[in-house]
């Protein structure tokens, strides 16, 4: 008998369910670590191009920096999207409840007030 396999990779799994603010802590630093280090292997190269070394050398050296690079800004840049996401839903939250407390006072307001308007026609 073959057991049956999940189609999707068990690391989707796991990042679905994390929390936006996770995925946000865990991705900027990544990210700006990936984008230095693609800096540091961009300057080896540099260098090796100009101490005379093959062309092979420094232009494969040139291409995984410029992969190091690119991951790195999209890694940050996708982090950057997270927060993003995070200001926008505490803003939301916070006019939301702002809403829902001027929505509250005005709704006791008015039921006092037809109270107190209703006092002086019993007065009668």
């Amino acid at each position: 008998m073959i057991p049956s396999i999940d189609p999707k990779p068990p690391g989707k799994r796991l990042i679905k369910q994390m929390s936006t603010r996770t995925k946000w802590m865990i991705l900027a630093p990544c990210g700006l670590l990936l984008f230095s280090f693609g800096l540091a292997v961009l300057s080896q190269a540099a260098h090796e191009r100009r101490i005379g070394e093959p062309t092979q050398v420094w232009v494969v050296l040139g291409l995984y920096s410029l992969a190091l690079i690119n991951g790195g800004l999209i890694m940050f840049g996708e982090a950057i999207r997270f927060r993003i996401l995070l200001h926008v839903r505490r803003e939301t939250r916070r006019s939301m409840r702002q809403l829902v407390r001027k929505v509250n006072t005005k709704s006791s307001g008015k039921s006092k007030s037809a109270k107190k308007a209703k006092s002086p026609i019993k007065a009668d």
